[in-house]
């Protein structure tokens, strides 16, 4: 008697290669691309002899950039596809870093940090569209929220070289670790060529979750071209909070710990480390409530959360707020660009959430390029960083009320 045929194994479904492949990305356009900045500012500014505002002004030029690359990337995805897009994006952000390590002259850094901030956005933008194209909408908060876990790698990673690097090489230090991430960044790029794959079709598979009569119709496609431009206006109006508030805590607060708190760069190296470890949580755990409980609840949570962390460290209340606050902030700290890509994805079809997401985007990299700017002068008028951060805080309050005042339900996500 014949025994029953063992069921072949399970199989990895590739849309979750393909969200390693997000996550790698991320790790190189943002989490060193750009959040590492954060860590070689201090040592830059010594060096080179920057003010508050000089330093600002670098973290800008990257913003600029990436405000270009939205413009670009719609055309570029059209043209090279979605893993040319990336991979070129990618090459971009190496090349710069590497130009970087060997410049002194604050102009020509940052042109090549506005070069970065190009490929930063094409490659951040492109790879986070690619949820709609591999996952339902059932799994897309999560699916972007796992990608973001790269932007908290970058975060560690700085935060441990960064400082060991500056103990031994002192004013050399920064350019070795500009160089460090540039060659780390190349390396990547090669994996990620290897590993994405536009759209499930390729691989001759459906989107992950879809079931044989496909997924659910989408409600942005079938609105009138009043209201879709209105609630395309109203999402990208609350990313733009985002924007600019979130790049003030980035950039200027290991300079805080520093300057005003007295740390050593090493303990505030482990402070911003200690950010990027709860970082890796963010993405995945807000992307799940939006998920379960509508991208609204997941939006007006983070921005709450938010909110208490910026007044937190504006307030000056002594360690243990400040401790609170970098908590409250790597909890929630990149889950935004999650639910964003996720509702866009949900109200549209992936032919055309890319081009919707990089519209949204456009409000996003406004916000980017006035936060660092504008916080830095105001540091340089008053002293200290606290009403950048109490600015912070306020219009992350804002973000809750244009939340609040979305128009679309849960229905409409589930």
């Amino acid at each position: 008697m014949n025994s029953p045929a063992t069921p072949p194994p399970k199989q990895i479904h590739y849309a979750w290669i393909i969200v390693l492949s997000g996550i790698l990305t991320l790790f190189c356009c943002m989490g060193l691309g750009r959040f590492a900045l954060g860590m070689l500012l201090p040592s830059m500014g010594v060096d080179l002899q920057l003010s508050y505002s000089e330093m600002g002004f670098i973290s800008t030029g990257n913003f600029i950039g990436y405000l270009l690359s939205v413009f670009l990337c719609g055309k570029m995805i059209t043209r090279l596809g979605e893993r040319n897009t990336i991979v070129t994006g990618l090459a971009l952000i190496a090349a710069g870093m590497l130009m970087v390590s060997q410049s002194s002259a604050l102009w020509l850094i940052i042109s090549l940090y506005f070069i970065c901030g190009i490929g930063s956005g094409a490659a951040n933008i492109t790879a986070m569209t690619l949820v709609a194209h591999w996952f339902t909408r059932k799994y897309r908060g999560r699916a972007a929220g796992y990608m973001i876990i790269g932007n908290g790698l970058g975060i560690v990673l700085s935060g441990i070289l960064v400082p060991w690097l500056n103990t031994h090489w002192a004013e050399s230090g920064w350019r070795i670790g500009w160089t460090t991430f540039s060659i780390t960044i190349a390396l990547i790029t090669i994996i990620v060529a290897l590993l994405i794959r536009n759209k499930p079709a390729e691989l001759s598979l459906r989107a992950f979750g879809e079931s044989n009569t496909g997924d659910t119709p989408h409600s942005l496609n079938r609105s009138p071209a009043n209201c879709r431009f209105s609630l395309i206006a109203h999402i990208g109006a609350i990313y733009f909070v985002f924007g600019f508030t979130y790049v003030i805590y980035t950039t200027f607060i290991v300079t805080t710990l520093v300057e005003h708190y007295h740390f050593s760069e090493a303990k505030a190296g482990v402070l911003w480390m200690s950010i990027g470890f709860l970082s890796l949580l963010s993405g995945a755990l807000f992307g799940w409530v939006s998920d379960h409980f509508g991208r609204k609840s997941g939006l007006i949570s983070v921005y709450t959360l938010q909110t208490l962390s910026y007044l937190l460290v504006a307030t000056n209340p002594g360690n243990f707020a400040l401790f609170l606050s970098m908590i409250l902030f790597g909890l929630t700290a990149f889950s935004i660009p999650a639910i964003i890509a996720a509702t866009i994805s949900d109200l549209l079809p992936p032919s055309e959430a890319g081009k919707v997401f990089g519209y949204v985007t456009l409000f996003f990299g406004v916000g980017q390029i006035g936060g660092p700017s504008i916080a830095g002068f105001l540091a340089e008028q008053s002293g200290s960083f606290s009403s950048g951060y109490l600015l912070a805080g306020s219009l992350t309050a804002l973000g809750i009320i244009l939340t609040t005042a979305l128009k679309f339900d849960r229905s409409q996500h589930a």
